[in-house]
């Protein structure tokens, strides 16, 4: 039986517009702001978003995506497409590639209603994976975190707490539906967010089971498109004995905001 995961993405993101569709938008303000912490304020005004319509919805568009199992696997290329939606976290993904250029193989990667899911299959065919667990709610809960300085708004909602730490660095728990994870952002001398660290991310392991390690994102190279400044470079890395080890590599062309509709 096919199952095409690419029309299950697109039914999925239509789900989410369409319970926002009536979502109100306002400009985001310094009032909204003031009771973040000072790094957090900085990035948010740095990056050109006061005056602008609060993010209430995105599409990250990425180029040169590159991903591996482990430190010894070789690079596989795919390509990506996003959506992320901050009302209620929401963050699904999909990604598509050839294995050993010749074997289809989709991915789709989703934290939505409180529920984290990777579902990955071969040739349309086969099931490769159905990851759905506790594990998975909760490292579905701190990627969508992870991405919050993407969606600024998300830093105001109810779901998110904020503690200072210092000028350049600020710990976010994020709370929601019954399970909290929480991780630290860390800023440049120019205020642009360059880590998020978390101790609250699961490595699948084999046989069906996971293994908590702490976990890196890493953003770099802001670029400005449209008044608003993002990090055109990002890649995220498990920290192992021997060193970090980064598995993933994607450049980030251009973030769309408060789309209506998700076309590939």
């Amino acid at each position: 039986m096919s199952l095409n995961l690419k029309n299950i993405f697109l039914s999925e993101i239509k789900e989410e517009l369409n319970k926002r569709k009536n979502q109100p938008s306002s400009v985001l303000t310094e009032e909204d702001i003031k009771h973040l912490p000072l790094p957090v304020r900085n990035y948010i005004r740095g990056c050109g978003y006061i005056g602008k319509e609060k993010t209430l919805n995105g599409r990250i568009f990425w180029k040169d995506v590159l991903f591996r199992m482990n430190r010894n696997a070789a690079w596989i290329d795919l390509d990506c497409f996003q959506f992320n939606s901050i009302q209620e976290p929401c963050r699904i993904v999909y990604m598509k590639s050839r294995l050993f250029g010749l074997f289809p193989f989709e991915g789709r990667d989703k934290y939505q209603g409180g529920k984290g899911n990777m579902l990955i299959r071969l040739m349309k065919l086969f099931t490769l994976a159905d990851a759905k667990s506790d594990e998975m709610d909760i490292s579905g809960l701190v990627t969508t975190l992870a991405e919050l300085l993407l969606f600024p708004s998300m830093a105001l909602q109810s779901y998110i707490k904020w503690e200072y730490i210092d000028d350049f660095s600020a710990k976010a728990v994020i709370n929601f539906a019954g399970k909290e994870a929480s991780g630290t952002f860390q800023f440049n001398k120019d205020y642009e967010m360059t880590h998020f660290t978390t101790n609250d991310r699961f490595q699948s392991q084999p046989g069906n089971k996971y293994k908590n390690i702490r976990w890196s994102g890493i953003a770099e190279n802001y670029i400005e498109k449209n008044g608003i400044k993002f990090p055109s470079s990002f890649k995220a890395a498990w920290d192992q004995n021997s060193g970090d080890m980064i598995y993933f590599i994607g450049a980030i062309e251009d973030i769309t905001y408060n789309i209506k509709e998700f076309k590939l």
